[in-house]
């Protein structure tokens, strides 16, 4: 009778060790399973600078008119020419224009039109808008002096400017990317460029905050950036000129969305 106990108390001694064992087992899965949940998600998207570019140090936008639905850009510099491409554009690895280089004409938060004469027709509906004129490169990067662009607050009436002013309040002007990339060379790696005007301290009072398809990216340098890892298909950018907080800056054309495409080369 008492080997028959003695037996029973070592089988239930050994039942309870090894049920405390699994809960031990349990616990460790729990914390592993909310440490995973708690991490931070791996971002999609990559923003790279640039590889730096051909120079136009001489590049200027000395003038503009407009009148009767006409532009007449008057462009000086012995380096800078529209309609030729820029001489380092295959080395970019990015879309580029088989035109040449042009000028990108933006008005208030509309995808800018690009014009590789110094004049052309163009209509602008009457009222008060912000006009951003830049000289690009062939592959649509902005040069960024401040000879070679033009800012200014009009007022237009019959396809004619009414009134020039200078812009007071800080403005984000989007740029690229905007339409459709076909094929690989345009679609692995796209330019994202954008251009502040009257943005004083841009990088400690000012930065940009570009949402790519939802994922967010902080920029404090005005430089273009290559982004990777977009997908086929439809793409959304969201530029928003923020504070040295991150705040959405109270300001006219803020944020800014542009809807882009990607897709395949059937060639290839």
């Amino acid at each position: 009778m008492m080997r028959t106990l003695s037996l029973l108390f070592v089988l239930a001694l050994f039942f309870t060790g090894c049920q405390s064992g699994g809960s031990t087992n349990e616990t460790e899965e729990t914390t592993a399973d909310t440490t995973a949940v708690d991490s931070e998600p791996a971002t999609r998207y990559s923003l790279t600078p640039f590889s730096e570019s051909k120079a136009y140090p001489d590049a200027a936008i000395e003038g503009v008119t407009y009148d009767a639905g006409k532009f007449n850009f008057t462009i000086s510099g012995e380096t800078y020419e529209l309609g030729v491409q820029t001489p380092d554009a295959d080395a970019k690895m990015c879309a580029n224009s088989a035109k040449g280089q042009h000028i990108h004409l933006i008005i208030d938060d509309q995808p800018y039109a690009a014009k590789y004469e110094a004049s052309f027709d163009y209509e602008i509906e009457d009222g008060d808008h912000y006009m951003l004129a830049f000289l690009s490169r062939s592959y649509h990067e902005s040069i960024k002096t401040d000879q070679a662009h033009v800012a200014k607050k009009v007022t237009i009436e019959n396809n004619g400017f009414m009134a020039v002013d200078n812009i007071t309040e800080p403005i984000l002007f989007y740029s690229r990317p905007k339409g459709t990339y076909t094929g690989k060379a345009q679609t692995e790696k796209v330019m994202l460029d954008f251009y502040p005007v009257n943005v004083p301290g841009f990088g400690t009072d000012h930065m940009v905050k570009a949402t790519i398809n939802g994922e967010d990216h902080m920029i404090d340098t005005w430089q273009p950036y290559y982004v990777e890892g977009l997908p086929m298909g439809e793409n959304t950018i969201t530029l928003t000129l923020v504070d040295a907080e991150g705040n959405k800056v109270d300001t006219p054309l803020n944020p800014v969305t542009r809807t882009f495409t990607l897709q395949e080369d059937p060639a290839e």
